[in-house]
C-alpha cells in the first residue's frame, strides 16, 4: 500500500482513493491501480485507470472485454465506468501484492517450490482462457497479483490497450522489458504463443529477479521449461497445459485456479499481505470538504 501523490485522483467514480497499489517508480505497470472505498465506507475495491500516455478508448474496450472473463485464475472486473477521456474499472478488493512487491517483501527471488506453484497456477489460468480463444495479451510481473489463495492475472489486454495497431515501439513500452514476444514486438498481434513467451518471462523474474536472465542464472530445475517458453520461434513454445505438467507433475487440472484455501507462502510475504490489509482497514476516508 503506497501513499497517494499530488497528481493522483481524489475520486474514481463513486470511490474515494486511499492509496496506490504499486510503489513509486515501479516498472512495466500497464495501468494505474488504486485501493479505494465507497463514500459510505461499505465497499473497498481495486480501482484502475489507463496508463499515462495510453489510449483511453482502447483501454476501456479491453476493460469491457475483461468483464466477460470469468475464468478462475483471473482478477475479476466487476464494474466499468467513467467517460471516454477518463474511463475506469473496479474489482472487489482482497489483499494482494503485485509480483515485484512480493520479491521486495521476500528480499529477493522466490524459492523454486514457490515459483513452480506460481507458474503452474498461471499456466492453468492461461490454458482455460486459450481453450475459449481468449488471449490475455498483457502477462508480465506487474500483472500477477498474489493473494493468500494463490496468484491471479490482472491487466487484461495491456498490450492491445496501450499500443496502436502495428506500432512496435508502443507495444514494447506496454510491458516490462522481456515480456513481449519478438513477433509481437515486430508488429504482430498478441496471441497465445505470445502469452506463453510472457509466462516464461514471469517465471524467470520470480526465480531470478530478472525477466531476461542469462541461461545459467535460472535454477537448474526450471531452466528447460523457462527457455522453452522463451523460444524465439512461436512454434517451439509449449502449450500452457504442458507448462503446468512440467512445473507440477501430477497436479490435477483445474484444481489450482479454483483453490479457495490459503496456499503455502513464505512468511515475509504473508506478513506483507497482512500488513496491507490492516493498513487499508485503518485508512480513514477524507473529511467532507477536503
Amino acid at each position: 500500500m503506497e501513499r497517494l501523490r499530488q497528481d493522483d485522483p481524489a475520486r474514481i467514480g463513486d470511490f474515494v482513493t486511499l492509496a496506490r497499489l504499486d510503489a513509486d517508480g515501479s516498472r512495466g505497470v500497464p495501468e494505474r491501480r488504486y485501493l479505494a472505498r465507497s463514500a459510505d465506507g461499505g465497499r473497498t475495491v481495486l480501482a484502475c485507470l489507463p496508463p499515462a500516455g495510453g489510449d483511453p478508448a482502447r483501454w476501456a474496450t479491453e476493460a469491457q472485454q475483461a468483464v466477460r472473463l470469468t475464468q478462475p485464475g483471473f482478477w475479476p472486473v466487476a464494474q466499468v465506468g467513467g467517460t471516454p477521456a477518463f474511463p475506469w474499472y473496479s474489482a472487489p478488493y482482497r489483499p494482494a501484492l503485485p509480483l515485484p512487491a512480493v520479491l521486495a517483501a521476500y528480499g529477493g527471488p522466490l524459492p523454486e517450490s514457490s515459483v513452480r506453484t506460481l507458474g503452474g497456477t498461471l499456466a492453468e489460468a492461461l490454458a482455460s482462457a486459450h481453450v475459449l480463444g481468449i488471449v490475455h495479451g498483457g502477462v508480465c510481473p506487474a500483472a500477477v497479483l498474489l493473494t493468500a489463495c494463490g496468484p491471479l492475472l490482472g491487466c487484461f489486454g495491456a498490450t492491445r490497450a496501450t499500443a496502436a495497431a502495428g506500432d512496435p515501439s508502443a507495444s514494447a513500452a506496454a510491458l516490462e522489458t522481456g515480456c513481449l514476444a519478438p513477433e509481437t514486438a515486430a508488429g504482430g498481434p498478441a496471441d497465445r504463443a505470445g502469452d506463453v513467451y510472457a509466462l516464461g518471462a514471469v517465471l524467470a523474474y520470480a526465480a531470478t529477479g530478472q525477466t531476461v536472465p542469462e541461461r545459467q542464472e535460472i535454477p537448474v530445475g526450471l531452466r528447460e521449461i523457462v527457455m522453452a517458453c522463451r523460444s524465439r520461434d512461436p512454434q517451439g513454445r509449449p502449450e500452457p497445459a504442458r507448462v503446468l505438467a512440467e512445473l507440477l507433475p501430477g497436479a490435477a487440472y483445474g484444481a489450482l485456479t479454483a483453490a479457495r484455501e490459503p496456499v503455502s507462502l513464505p512468511g515475509r510475504v504473508v506478513e506483507a499481505l497482512s500488513r496491507q490489509s490492516a493498513e487499508l482497514l485503518a485508512a480513514a476516508l477524507p473529511s467532507p470538504g477536503r
